[in-house]
Formats: C-alpha cells, sequence, structure tokens
C-alpha cells in the first residue's frame, strides 16, 4: 500500500509541475479556484450531453464516447488545477473547498449517469446496471469519508479514490471510441470492464472505510 501510495504521490507531483505555468497565469488575471471548478462540472456536463446525443443519434459508432472521455478527463483536471490554486496563490476558502466537494459529486453524477444512459438506450441492461452500482460505490466512497471526518476520523484510506475512478472510467470510453473496428470483438467491451472494476472495489473501498472508522471509535 505504500509503494501505491508513493506512486500516486508521485504522479500528483509531476501534474502539479506541469500545471504550475498555467495556473500562475490565471491566477493573474484574476480567475479563482471556484471558476475553474465551475468550469470542470460543465465540462462533466458536456461529456455527459455527449453520451446522451451518441445514445439517441448514433449508437452503433463509438467515436463519440471517445471524445465525451476526452472532454471528461480535460475537465477533471479542472479539479487537480482548483486544489493546486488555491494552496499556491494563498486563495484557500472554507466556502472554496465545501464548493469543490459538492460539484466533485455531480461531476461523477453526471459521467455515470451519462453512461447508464447510453447503456439504457441500446439495450445493454447488464452494462447499465453495472454502472448504477459503480455509481452507488463512487458516492459511497465520497459519503463515508464525509461523514468520518465529521466525526474528526481521518478517512482518505482505499484503492478506488475519485483520481482512479475517473481513469478508470476515461480509459473504458477513449479505448472503446477509438478501437472501434481494429480489434477482433466490440469494444464497448472496455467500458463494460471498467465499470465492473469500480463497481467491485469502489464498494469494497467503502466497506473498508467503514470499517477503518469503527475500528478508529
Amino acid at each position: 500500500m505504500s509503494i501505491y501510495k508513493n506512486i500516486r504521490s508521485g504522479i500528483q507531483q509531476f501534474v502539479y509541475k506541469v500545471i504550475d505555468p498555467g495556473v500562475r497565469v490565471a491566477v493573474r488575471f484574476g480567475i479563482t479556484p471556484n471558476v475553474v471548478t465551475t468550469l470542470g462540472m460543465l465540462g462533466n456536463g458536456a461529456g455527459a450531453a455527449i453520451l446522451v446525443y451518441a445514445a439517441m443519434k448514433q449508437p452503433e459508432d463509438y467515436t463519440l464516447i471517445g471524445w465525451a472521455g476526452i472532454v471528461i478527463i480535460i475537465s477533471s483536471i479542472m479539479d487537480m488545477v482548483d486544489g493546486y490554486m488555491a494552496r499556491t496563490a494563498n486563495l484557500c476558502t472554507t466556502f472554496g473547498a465545501f464548493y469543490d466537494s459538492v460539484l466533485d459529486r455531480y461531476c461523477e453524477l453526471l459521467t455515470l449517469s451519462g453512461l447508464a444512459f447510453y447503456f439504457t438506450q441500446t439495450g445493454h441492461a447488464w452494462a447499465a446496471v453495472t454502472t448504477f452500482l459503480s455509481l452507488i460505490g463512487s458516492i459511497m466512497v465520497s459519503y463515508v469519508r464525509a461523514r468520518a471526518e465529521g466525526l474528526d476520523v481521518s478517512c482518505s484510506v482505499g484503492l478506488m479514490q475519485r483520481p482512479e475512478r475517473v481513469v478508470v472510467t476515461i480509459a473504458g470510453m477513449i479505448l472503446a471510441g477509438f478501437l472501434q473496428g481494429s480489434t477482433g470483438f466490440d469494444t464497448l467491451w472496455f467500458v463494460y470492464v471498467s465499470q465492473g472494476l469500480i463497481a467491485v472495489l469502489a464498494n469494497y473501498t467503502a466497506f473498508y472505510r467503514i470499517a477503518h472508522v469503527k475500528k478508529q471509535l
């Protein structure tokens, strides 16, 4: 677990170095972390809208799923940008932390609801059920942590936290969208597998956190 944390931390530090110049320019122009947070949520909403459009207009062509994934991953980077901006520019506020947390939940709800709608409309019932389970696990991981911290218990343990969920979801969407026709199977399976992985590990993480809180209390 410590190796995993070190790798995760190393990736974060690398991303911070990459986004640092852009963040400093944005601060000079008066852009605040809350604006960045809002833009990220709107981007996730746009990605979900692309999925809805794809389900209704071109369900057999997965290209739009891939483009939705790209829009969502770019928007999700905002989640790192707003926090880094708040810390480095001394713009941290209690409301900002609250606002960021709330909009993070909206982002996940929009993305996974968009996928579930796509699966429902295209007749992939089990994939839709799996995505709903993924959504439940994703929300509960965050909810358990919030309730624990309300009891003054640190609860950031577990594997499938939001960055990991975003990466797994987007990887499945991009692979499905841009590898269609180049493999010998239906590439939508990339999305099935990604959601199945999150459904299992996110819900496991939620219960693992419950056990952790019980132990701490």
